[in-house]
């Protein structure tokens, strides 16, 4: 289970004394903990698939704070959140290439009889479900609107 894969990894970084991998795995566990206690509710585990979708949300963050860092000439802080990502994405799974996206878009496409742009949602919804941790929202939109119109 990732989680407990996380938890191990927390007690390693503390022992090696590794300060970006001890800080990008609290940041994890913090986010774990606020999706567990969301909604006033009180959940014991979270799916793997949720705590993927976590994980994303976090590599999002650091990439585009690192992209703010650079573009304000602050590359010190840039590497220091790409420095996290590298962390992070470990926990991820395998992320597939754009022609690996774009076959599998191309199929959803024939699977739905999709023609033209009026179609794009319903392949979209589709791919994102099927592409889901695999490939991020923008590649597989630029390939549907590339392969729609």
């Amino acid at each position: 289970m990732l989680e407990q894969q996380i938890q191990n990894d927390l007690k390693a970084a503390m022992l090696a004394k590794d300060k970006v991998a001890l800080a990008s795995i609290r940041g994890i566990k913090a986010a774990i903990l606020l999706a567990k206690t969301a909604e006033g509710g009180q959940k014991d585990t979270l799916e793997d698939a949720e705590l993927i979708k976590i994980i994303q949300k976090l590599v999002k963050q650091r990439k585009e704070s690192a992209a703010i860092y650079s573009q304000q000439n602050r590359p010190e802080l840039a590497e220091n959140e790409l420095a996290e990502v590298a962390v992070m994405e470990k926990y991820l799974p395998k992320a597939l290439s754009e022609e690996e996206v774009e076959a599998i878009v191309k199929q959803i496409i024939a699977d739905t009889g999709a023609s033209s742009m009026a179609d794009m949602g319903k392949v979209m919804g589709t791919a994102t479900k099927q592409l889901a941790g695999q490939a991020d929202g923008r590649v597989i939109s630029s390939i549907v609107k590339r392969l729609l119109s």
